[in-house]
Formats: structure tokens, C-alpha cells, sequence
């Protein structure tokens, strides 16, 4: 897991020994203040499990992880009304030759290249247990149509999918540009909560008002995970000036990262509310809610599904500084565990990553 961290950002063999040091020195001062919670032996009924999301169709990955034959922590019967799951009780994780023999789930984020029946079938037939649908990207109305192929495929009795409505999750991002912009090392730039700031004169909006309070000087702010970053070198009511550290070419609609720093910003917007609604009405099996920050968000989503009479089960993503914070009372509240590496990659420090990926695992497979 070390090297797709590293390998993700720079694939260099420096880098990779620099990050092995300093992982192998984080993980021995963290494992007193934070325990490793011990192993749930492998059975039937409640086994681990670690599955790579797959690409395949793509946008971005993640890892997944939980235990239980769902594929993810739960301490229920995931057996559902869904329309997905099968005629035995199977929630769409357990059905079909591949993943009767094998523990490890696979999860396929279903995009453009793989949306044809065709496709989607093959990818069905090969062992996807999971059709992840992405929200950041799509409408309803193709998504609805990805639902539709899935349940398709499950009366055909070849196997069982499940499926799953993975929200955008509230964000900040940069505006739009009047065109790309080439930066190079030690040059500035102002970021600005104003309206209308397209690049020219080297100012670019953003569009989340509380980005000037969230700054200080000092801090270093990423694009898009860690592809471009800058150091904050001052600020005012409406702008924050920085200077470039890794230049590149700036686009526009940019996700921003403060890192070590998460936004404060609501848990679920208005866009998820209604992504989350669609999933109600399309039959989805699980939802998975994106920059979960503590337990209060989940226990509001079931609150509102068990109002609606669904069984969807709830994944919180993993992936801010101040979900790792409140691991343990949002692995109690939640059903599974997704780690958002890109993410929690720009928010934390890259040799802290492994480590928090294996305390979820662990936190998972001790609520199975």
C-alpha cells in the first residue's frame, strides 16, 4: 500500500527510501498513543477484507476496506429489500463463481469507457463485486442507467453486483480561468474569495468564503492532491497571496488542500442531499459519504434513510485530518470504511499515510 501512496505522487527510488524512513520512525512513536485494536480471526460469517478500487472506467481510487461478507465492517444483516440483492439473502457482495471462492471484494468505479452493457457485463463476469458510481462526475440520469444494467445483470443469474453512490462531498476548488496558466518555482499568485477573478493579472477565485480564515501564513496549500503546492505568504479580508513551491500547469475548477488543515465546511451539501435522494429512489445498496469528518454526519444520513423505510448501508471515506481525529466514533456509527489516499495524502503527511490506513483496517475488523 506504501508504494501506490508513493508511486501516485513521485515514483522516485529516493523519495520511496526518504518515505519508507520516516514511515517505519511515525508508525513506532504512534503505536503507543494509538493501539492497534486487535485481529477478529477469519470465519464465515465476519472475515477482513482489503480491496483496491479499481480504475477501470475511471476516476479517481481509493482502497476499501471492512469486514463481514459484505465486504465491509458491519455489525448487522446487510440482507436488504434492494432490488440488487439476490433471491438467498446475498447483498450483492457474496454471488457468482469469483466471489464465492475469495475474500477480497472488487470495487469498479464505472465511468465513460465502461457504462455499455457490453462492458459492464464483462467487467460483471470477471469478478467486480461493486459498481461504484462517482457523483463528482455524470448526471441522474446516466447513472440511473448504470443502476438499471446492474440489476440487469443480477436476473441473470450470473452472479451478484452491488452497487454504490459515492457523493462529491463538499469541496473547495478554484474558478475558472480565461486560460491555463504556466507556473514556475518561487512565482505568486493570489488566490481571491471575489467573484470574477479568471487568472488575469495573476488572480484566481475560489469559491468558498471561509478559505481566509481557514489559511495562515505559513501553511502550504496543494492542488489537486499534491500535483502543484504553494507556501502562503500573506493575506487579507478577500485574498490570499502564495508562492509557487512545484509549478506546473494551473487549470481551472482546481480541488485546493490546506494541508494538515481540513475546510469548515457542512458535511453534506445540497448537491449530496439530492444525490442521496436519487440513490432512495434508484435501489442502490450502499452510499458512501465523502470528506466525513465525525460520527454526527452518519448518524444523521441513517436517521433520514430510516424516515425514508431504506436499508441502504452508510461508508464514511476517510479522508481529512479531522476524520482520523474521530476514527474510532466514526468506525462505531458507520457500516464501512473507505481510505480516500489522495486525500488524506494531502491533508496528512505522506509517511502518515499507511499507518492510518492500516488503524482503519484494524478498526474495521474489530466492529465485525
Amino acid at each position: 500500500m506504501l508504494s501506490w501512496c508513493i508511486n501516485s505522487l513521485k515514483p522516485c527510488n529516493v523519495l520511496v527510501a526518504d518515505a519508507l524512513a520516516r514511515t517505519a520512525k511515525y508508525r513506532l512513536a504512534q503505536i503507543t498513543a494509538w493501539p492497534f485494536r486487535p485481529f477478529i480471526s477469519p470465519n464465515c460469517s465476519g472475515h477482513s477484507l482489503l480491496s483496491r478500487l479499481s480504475t477501470l472506467g475511471g476516476y479517481p481510487n481509493d482502497v476499501l476496506t471492512g469486514s463481514y461478507n459484505t465486504g465491509f465492517s458491519t455489525k448487522r444483516n446487510p440482507a436488504g429489500s434492494n432490488s440488487s440483492n439476490n433471491d438467498n439473502g446475498s447483498n450483492g457482495f457474496v454471488g457468482g463463481a469469483c466471489s464465492r471462492v475469495r475474500k477480497t471484494k472488487l470495487v469498479c468505479t464505472i465511468g465513460p469507457a465502461t457504462c455499455k452493457k457490453e462492458t459492464l457485463f464483462k467487467l460483471a463476469d470477471a469478478g467486480m463485486n461493486v459498481a461504484r458510481l462517482n457523483m463528482s462526475h455524470g448526471t441522474h440520469e446516466s447513472h440511473k442507467a448504470v443502476i438499471d444494467l446492474v440489476k440487469e445483470y443480477n436476473k441473470t443469474g450470473r452472479g451478484c453486483v452491488a452497487t454504490m453512490l459515492d457523493t462529491k462531498g463538499p469541496e473547495v476548488r478554484s474558478g475558472d480561468l480565461a486560460e491555463p496558466m504556466q507556473l514556475e518555482r518561487r512565482d505568486t499568485l493570489t488566490f481571491t474569495i471575489t467573484e470574477g477573478a479568471n487568472g488575469k493579472g495573476g488572480r484566481v477565485s475560489v469559491n468558498y468564503d471561509g478559505f481566509i480564515d481557514d489559511v495562515s501564513i505559513g501553511d502550504e496549500l496543494l492542488v489537486d492532491g499534491g500535483i502543484m503546492s504553494f507556501v502562503v505568504k500573506g493575506k487579507t479580508d478577500t485574498d490570499v497571496q502564495v508562492e509557487v513551491v512545484d509549478g506546473g500547469v494551473l487549470q481551472g475548477r482546481r480541488h485546493l488542500n490546506i494541508r494538515g488543515k481540513s475546510a469548515n465546511l457542512p458535511a453534506i451539501t445540497d448537491k449530496d442531499w439530492l444525490d442521496l435522494k436519487f440513490g432512495v429512489e434508484a435501489g442502490v445498496d450502499y452510499y458512501a459519504l465523502s470528506f466525513v469528518q465525525d460520527e454526527y454526519v452518519i448518524r444523521e444520513v441513517k436517521k433520514w434513510l430510516a424516515e425514508q423505510g431504506s436499508k441502504i448501508k452508510v461508508l464514511a471515506k476517510i479522508e481529512s485530518a479531522d476524520s482520523v481525529k474521530a476514527l474510532d466514533e466514526i468506525l462505531d456509527a458507520v457500516d464501512g470504511a473507505m481510505v480516500a489516499r489522495g486525500d488524506l495524502g494531502a491533508e496528512l503527511p505522506l509517511e502518515a499515510v499507511p499507518f492510518w490506513q492500516n488503524r482503519v483496517v484494524q478498526g474495521c475488523r474489530h466492529c465485525g
